[in-house]
């Protein structure tokens, strides 16, 4: 599995929007090296020891986790598995070789009470079994002594895979009428927008232990946190939906497609607690590194184009 170059990336989540988008935006940077489930089963431990220990990367991009919001609450073992217990043993592996361990985190580890957007140090409150073990998995990795980077999004979605986009804009062909939920606020935000994130952060990075003379690991340390990562702007889910339907019928005018009602949350019950503000400060990320994710609309416009 492992090749001969010095500068190899280790990414989770083959198969997955994210860690597609990474296999993309990291080639031109170094080797990458994306196990199959069948390789790398994130449920066992040793596995993730010896897949790590194998490859033996640079950097480490966690985009594996167990993202079924409403199933988690009846499978909270596998939950936690994937979104705790296997980042804490990655980061652990990176320590031990002096890698540097890239992780995504969710909005979803606040409880949605805050008025105005997160910041990065507000206290975590999450409201479901998801959410829950995303948290426990960011404080693994925080206190595995890894230099790490966290970047907290939301509302994730893509060309390909199932994500909300793609299932709102098959409904708005199969049915007439849709009902979104109007009162959860929050920022969309493209997997490949997150994938050129991380790509220049790790060139960031590895430019500045280069002009320091230190290691990667070194130069990261400094730098070393959570980083808020969303597109800007913010909508609701009815919003969103309805600007996909939108987009859509901009390349189908004579295509006949759902209309979109707005309904509050009370008349979506789900099995998972959702936050009624999903919002997140990205203004740390814009400071350290000079980036900003483009607006959720622009970037919506475009993968709808590619759909």
């Amino acid at each position: 599995m492992a090749g001969a170059s010095q500068f190899r990336f280790l990414v989770t989540g083959e198969g997955g929007q994210v860690g597609e988008a990474l296999r993309r935006t990291l080639a031109p940077l170094g080797d990458i090296v994306i196990p199959t489930l069948a390789e790398l089963d994130l449920t066992d431990t040793e596995a993730i020891r010896r897949v790590m220990r194998e490859v033996r990367p640079r950097w480490v991009v966690n985009a594996a986790a167990h993202t079924a919001v409403d199933k988690a609450e009846s499978e909270p073992e596998l939950a936690f598995a994937i979104n705790a217990i296997a980042p804490e043993i990655l980061a652990e592996e990176a320590r031990s070789i002096g890698a540097v361990m890239v992780h995504y985190s969710t909005d979803y580890i606040f409880d949605g009470s805050k008025v105005t957007p997160y910041v990065e140090s507000d206290s975590p409150g999450p409201l479901n079994v998801y959410g829950k073990s995303k948290l426990a998995g960011e404080l693994a990795v925080r206190e595995s002594g890894a230099a790490y980077f966290t970047f907290r999004t939301s509302w994730v979605y893509g060309a390909t895979g199932n994500n909300f986009v793609r299932s709102i804009l098959r409904l708005a062909r199969e049915r007439e009428h849709l009902r979104m939920v109007a009162d959860q606020h929050g920022a969309p935000t493209w997997s490949f927008e997150l994938a050129r994130l991380t790509a220049e952060v790790i060139g960031q990075t590895e430019r500045l232990a280069e002009r320091d003379k230190c290691s990667v690991s070194e130069a990261a340390l400094t730098l070393s946190g959570v980083y808020h990562a969303t597109g800007s702007g913010e909508t609701t889910w009815y919003g969103f939906a309805a600007r996909a339907i939108a987009e859509w019928q901009k390349r189908e005018p004579n295509a006949t497609l759902a209309t979109v009602e707005p309904i509050p949350t009370s008349e979506y019950p789900t099995p998972a607690k959702r936050p009624m503000n999903s919002r997140l400060d990205c203004s740390k990320l814009e400071r350290t590194f000079g980036w900003r994710m483009p607006e959720w609309s622009d970037s919506l416009a475009t993968v709808v184009g590619l759909l």
